[in-house]
């Protein structure tokens, strides 16, 4: 049995990271690309990468500083495409290491922001987007980071638009209520089971 790779996304403040938790409470290996991320930029090799391209200014104590970097990057696409490229590959192969690691399951979920910007979504079986109405988006992340609704908007402009990944997406979660969102991963889980 060859275990399935099932991506997983959804634009900022989609609820994606609720439906992530809501399939691992169902017994599904997940493996969040977020999370990894996070840690890989503080490995030796990777903090290394980062100081050469982007110099002392992004790190605090020696460590980078992902507030100073989110900051340098989600204003300038070259500079975001710049870092995707350090941390990326090595989140791709950590992500195989996992997958072996989890051979016994029918299938996995991979969730990641940028599944469709990063290009990865074409190492994927299936893909599932979170979807919830704009509005709802901003005011969720407003809420959750305590920001303003002009720095929910700027992280918005680097992520493809839903219909883009609409496009490219095998199913669809809308994610405007968590029950009726858990009935809908519920049916996915079944038919992917199949």
């Amino acid at each position: 049995m060859i275990t399935k790779i099932i991506g997983l996304t959804g634009g900022i403040g989609s609820g994606k990271s609720t439906i992530a938790a809501y399939f691992a409470s169902k017994g599904v290996p997940v493996y969040i690309a977020d999370d990894e991320a996070k840690k890989i930029l503080y490995m030796p090799e990777a903090s290394a990468e980062v100081r050469q391209a982007f110099g002392e200014n992004v790190f605090t104590d020696g460590q980078p500083d992902r507030k100073k970097l989110s900051e340098l990057v989600f204003n300038d696409p070259e500079k975001l495409k710049q870092l995707n490229a350090i941390i990326h590959p090595k989140v791709n192969h950590h992500f195989k290491e996992w997958v072996k690691q989890h051979s016994t399951a029918p299938f996995v979920i991979k969730e990641a922001a940028i599944l469709f910007e990063s290009g990865s979504y074409k190492s994927c079986d299936a893909i599932i987007l979170v979807t919830a109405p704009k509005e709802l988006r901003i005011k969720r992340v407003m809420e959750r980071d305590n920001v303003s609704r002009e720095n929910v908007l700027a992280r918005m402009a680097n992520q493809w638009e839903d219909e883009r990944k609409e496009a490219l997406s095998n199913y669809i979660i809308n994610n405007e209520s968590l029950d009726f969102a858990k009935k809908q991963a519920d049916n996915i889980i079944n038919i992917i089971n199949l």
